[in-house]
């Protein structure tokens, strides 16, 4: 899976297309769906695991007009984990897991299932932008594909049930990754996380839970799943999304118009060490690519697309860094390579 993954270049996500791209990177949908007559992930057996693990594999194969990519996890090894990590494809808890587990993408990396992670199956929709209705009409076409062939945990009171109470009823999670870095810079990030836990919003980290926030990009997500509709949830998701959008961009040419050359200086010092530096920490280059990014999005970086701008993002995580190397390496080399991977790279 992972050479194929690679041949074939970056997922949609990271495109710097579609709706809001200039702050929202990728919106994401996620369900969690239980298998009827099997115990949860968190108490499942060995063997009652790896049978449930062969029966899942074979329903995902063979759901008709699909083509999906399959890797059982036990079979990759740790950078190989940490690319799928690195494309927001499996989740670190997944990649860190033990027991029967796998994971099932699509090429272009827009649909993707975790089996066996806290649930039997994690669905999932990513694409690039800030664009709910088109992801939930993705997701409802795959969870429909999978419901004819496989019987879901169902309860006529709670609705779908997940090994997690706070994903029963919908087992739908909504999120979007989110640029911010002029919510950041004015100080007022702490505000906009405040405002979205007092609507039931999580925020979080480029990685999701337990992940901290990097190069100004934030993940927010729904919190409540339970009495309320998948077409609800989103349309109220979209909206809450599209005034962050909005305040962040207010934010930016205010800016702009206030500290111009500030943010100009910032841009021009971040491309040059960029261009020139001989090594580089993962946070480090994460941050002088946000800069570069607002830049173009101000018109202060010429002859730097966001396309690449993205591809750049994702080829200097320590994932993809060692996987170039062909071996694990400490974290000095990996800093001189990074280095070595951005001078390449770079305009």
């Amino acid at each position: 899976m992972i050479p194929t993954l690679l041949a074939q270049g970056e997922g949609e996500w990271l495109q710097g297309e579609g709706p809001e791209s200039d702050v929202v990177m990728s919106t994401r949908i996620r369900l969690a769906r239980n298998v009827q007559g099997y115990r949860f992930s968190t108490r499942i057996e060995i063997g009652e695991s790896q049978e449930l693990l062969g029966f899942l594999r074979e329903k995902i194969l063979s759901l008709p007009d699909r083509n999906f990519l399959w890797a059982d996890l036990r079979d990759l090894g740790p950078i190989e984990r940490q690319i799928l990590v690195e494309r927001h494809l499996i989740s670190r808890e997944h990649a860190a897991g033990d027991g029967p587990r796998g994971v099932a993408v699509e090429p272009g990396e827009k649909l993707g299932i975790m089996v066996l992670e806290e649930d039997h199956l994690r669905l999932q929709v990513l694409i690039s932008g800030l664009d709910v209705e088109k992801a939930w009409r993705e997701m409802s076409a795959l969870s429909s594909g999978l419901a004819e062939r496989i019987p879901f945990a169902w309860d006529e009171r709670f609705g779908f049930l997940t090994a997690c109470p706070t994903n029963v009823g919908t087992g739908l999670r909504v999120s979007a990754m989110l640029h911010l870095p002029g919510l950041v810079i004015s100080r007022q990030i702490e505000k906009a996380n405040q405002t979205a836990q007092k609507i039931h919003m999580a925020v979080r980290g480029l990685y999701g839970e337990g992940s901290r926030p990097a190069s100004d990009l934030f993940q927010i997500s729904n919190q409540v799943t339970l009495g309320r509709t998948e077409a609800d949830l989103c349309a109220e998701f979209q909206e809450v999304v599209e005034k962050i959008v909005a305040w962040e961009r207010e934010t930016r040419n205010q800016l702009l118009a206030e500290r111009r050359t500030e943010l100009e200086d910032q841009a021009s010092r971040s491309l040059g060490i960029l261009e020139r530096a001989r090594t580089m920490t993962s946070e480090e280059a994460l941050q002088h690519l946000s800069r570069l990014r607002l830049g173009i999005h101000l018109g202060l970086v010429e002859n730097l697309s966001l396309a690449k701008l993205n591809r750049i993002f994702l080829w200097v995580q320590p994932g993809h860094i060692q996987k170039e190397a062909g071996k694990a390496l400490d974290p000095q080399e990996r800093d001189i390579l990074r280095a070595e991977k951005l001078r390449e790279l770079m305009p």
